[in-house]
């Protein structure tokens, strides 16, 4: 597995493919972030803003929009962790 960035830029949305990307092994920290504040039930804004570093006020559909799909692809990594520990990726 490649060292892993602690605070890349995100894209506007996370991906959606089948298999973890080299974008999603560059956003493990991202995800795991996204994913705690998740559970201490932050705001999504405040999120957006911290972690993505979105501003929810200038860009409140995009900065909503990320936060969506990045969070939504943490808990598929989190569902479909042993292919993270095999090292299966696709670029």
């Amino acid at each position: 597995m490649p060292n892993v960035p602690l605070d890349p830029e995100v894209a506007d949305t996370a991906p959606n493919a089948p298999a973890i990307t080299h974008y999603d092994f560059e956003h493990l920290v991202t995800y795991l972030r996204i994913l705690d504040a998740n559970a201490q039930a932050a705001d999504w804004r405040e999120v957006s803003r911290i972690v993505l570093h979105i501003d929810p006020e200038a860009e409140p559909e995009r900065a909503e929009k990320a936060h969506n799909s990045h969070l939504a692809r943490a808990k598929w990594m989190m569902k479909n962790y042993q292919l993270l520990l095999r090292g299966d990726a696709v670029d």
